[in-house]
């Protein structure tokens, strides 16, 4: 039993009074004459007993009364000690769009909610959180507000991130009494983590919610081949979990015109390629859409562009060497080449990729252009000569690096490293090659600079280096690239490493990005310091954050936009290109966590079946049992007694 104002206990002390007029007993008994005295002594004697018992009894039932009185007033109750204080209640509802499925009552998202709002005791305080807002401290009215206006998210955050967040937040406010509790389908996107929610310090209920539907088929991704000069390939990647399925229409189009329509049948738990050819167009805004009904539906429609890119400015001073030219063709690139001393400087500035071909050294006056050109946005590729001044290159790459070149070191090396995960080669290989006939160097130039190794030799030194620095991209070999001091120029690498170190100097839009992720996009366009980008569809419009370089633009989308389809990139009311955006797939997939698990792994993790379950629970936990009602009963009934007594005990 405990007491919610246990201090009224202090006036047990007035209980000494009825004992005090007991014991001093200030009653005077009156005189009655008898005209017959027998048995006087007899009556006398029975009438002091029965007088002491009287009197026991009416202090008996006063000591009663008070004292349930008393115990009313300090309203005693059943249950947890701490349910009078205030408990707060942490909720995770996943709100991704994985939850945008039925389950037995329908949607899986708005069932959850309407189940929160009347389960949930009323008396309390919440903090909610889900994928994109984190409501703290809110009462019941305002909880209810949040969930009745919940919509669906493109974030696809893990679940052990959001244990993380409440985690912090219980240990920045040191909140002593609540309950936390984790609402979702609990998806699972990475099979090679094992170990996920091993960061689980602190109590946590899970409940989860499962739909009906236990098939899916979704449009993965799309990719643009170019087969023919007046001919593109539209290869769309569709994945099917669960049983096979026959006959499913899907389209393509172009805006809203219809370009095209086909049927496929696709295996069970099978990938598929399915190809659309379409005239080479300038801009092209394509919709993949396939109609059929199953767990989900915002992944049968898929959104990207075909924009035509502007050709890459590309200067090369130094050497002239026909391999070169060759691999930059004039259908992608501008291709200029140069003598240091016919160097026109005043062109620097509109290059989006400049080469070093085997200077010997660095003029002042190209050191300071180039530094610019570098702060601008522009990219470099350094290729060394064989008798380089160690003192004049230092000079120049102290400004953009801590690094330095050591020396020269004659040596015949392999090439038998690659970076498979950097961005030259991350569309290149299919597979990671561990056998391949690898070129040789025989002249090093070794160096201390900080950066990715994308070529290595053979004693782990770098063959080729990305320079890191804090302006754009600084590509360096150790080597000159001639036959005397390498056979690099002969070996099949050549060719994607130098294309895509010059495709890359300009990040072109790609055909599609994905939704609620960092993107990063440039422009080719100059534009005043009072203009800005705009992000805009038929909706909404939004000025992404954007940084402005001489001759291009760098912008970046994460929270904006937040719904799939085609933005238009406007400066002041022209359109300069459009892009695309996609729910990301990873919310298509249909493998879940085993929560019996995670449970028998975990001790501060406990699953329940349902929310009302939950909730039922924890109220049961927390119920209150009054019992003043009780005393008050007692201390009426003993007055009740006392009346009685006095009035009809006289024996």
């Amino acid at each position: 039993m405990h007491f919610k104002y246990p201090a009224v206990f202090y006036f047990l002390c007035v209980l000494i009074i009825p004992i005090i007029i007991h014991l001093f007993n200030l009653q005077r008994f009156k005189k009655i004459e008898f005209t017959n005295v027998q048995f006087l002594k007899k009556i006398r004697l029975e009438t002091r007993k029965n007088s002491k018992i009287k009197k026991r009894l009416i202090l008996a039932t006063r000591l009663l009364c008070f004292t349930a009185l008393i115990f009313t007033f300090s309203q005693p109750y059943f249950g947890n000690k701490k349910t009078e204080e205030n408990r707060h209640n942490y909720i995770y509802l996943d709100n991704s769009k994985s939850l945008n499925t039925n389950g037995n009552n329908g949607n899986l998202l708005k069932i959850a909610a309407q189940d929160i709002i009347e389960n949930s005791p009323e008396n309390e305080r919440y903090s909610l959180l889900t994928n994109n807002d984190f409501n703290i401290n809110i009462s019941k009215k305002e909880l209810v507000k949040s969930l009745k206006n919940i919509k669906f998210s493109n974030n696809t955050t893990s679940i052990q991130d959001k244990i993380n967040t409440i985690q912090t937040e219980l240990k920045n406010k040191s909140i002593n009494l609540y309950k936390t509790v984790l609402i979702s389908d609990f998806q699972y996107f990475n099979k090679k983590i094992n170990n996920e929610f091993t960061n689980v310090t602190t109590p946590f209920s899970f409940v989860k919610l499962n739909s009906n539907v236990k098939n899916n088929i979704s449009i993965d991704s799309v990719y643009i081949n170019t087969v023919r000069t007046q001919e593109k390939i539209i290869s769309v990647v569709l994945k099917n979990q669960g049983k096979a399925k026959k006959n499913i229409p899907i389209a393509l189009y172009n805006s809203s015109k219809l370009i095209n329509k086909q049927s496929f049948s696709i295996l069970e738990n099978e990938k598929k390629i399915l190809d659309f050819p379409i005239k080479k167009i300038n801009q092209f805004k394509g919709k993949i859409q396939l109609t059929f009904n199953d767990a989900f539906l915002f992944d049968n429609v898929f959104y990207f562009t075909i924009n035509t890119p502007s050709k890459t400015s590309i200067l090369n001073i130094g050497k002239a060497l026909p391999y070169i030219s060759k691999i930059f063709d004039s259908d992608e690139f501008n291709f200029t080449s140069s003598t240091l001393q016919n160097v026109n400087y005043n062109s620097i500035s509109s290059q989006k990729l400049i080469i070093l071909n085997q200077l010997k050294r660095f003029s002042i006056v190209l050191e300071n252009s180039l530094l610019k050109f570098l702060k601008n946005g522009g990219n470099l590729l350094v290729i060394p000569h064989k008798n380089i001044e160690l003192q004049s290159y230092n000079s120049f790459f102290k400004q953009v690096n801590t690094g330095r070149i050591v020396n020269k070191e004659k040596d015949s090396l392999k090439i038998t490293t690659i970076n498979f995960n950097h961005p030259l080669f991350s569309d290149v290989f299919n597979k990671k090659i561990k056998n391949f006939e690898y070129p040789t160097t025989t002249t090093n130039f070794k160096h201390t600079f900080t950066g990715n190794a994308i070529l290595a030799l053979e004693d782990n030194t770098p063959f080729l280096h990305e320079i890191s620095n804090s302006f754009s991209k600084i590509y360096l070999f150790s080597s000159p690239l001639n036959i005397q001091s390498s056979n690099f120029v002969n070996s099949p690498l050549i060719v994607p490493t130098l294309y895509n170190i010059a495709k890359q100097s300009l990040e072109f839009a790609k055909p599609y990005y994905i939704l609620q992720k960092e993107n990063t996009v440039e422009i080719s366009k100059k534009i005043e310091k009072n203009e800005v980008l705009k992000i805009s569809n038929q909706n909404k419009s939004f000025v992404p954050p954007q940084v402005n370089f001489a001759n291009k633009v760098v912008f970046s989308t994460l929270n904006e936009p937040k719904i799939a389809g085609f933005y238009n990139i406007l400066l002041n009311k022209d359109t300069l290109t459009t892009l695309a955006y996609n729910t990301s797939s990873n919310e298509s997939l249909l493998t879940f966590h085993n929560l019996n698990t995670i449970k028998k792994e975990n001790k501060n993790i406990e699953v329940f079946s349902s929310i009302k379950e939950y909730f039922k629970e924890i109220n049961e936990k927390n119920k209150v049992q009054s019992l003043w009602r009780l005393f008050l009963a007692i201390a009426i009934v003993s007055l009740l007694l006392e009346i009685l007594i006095l009035k009809f005990f006289n024996l």
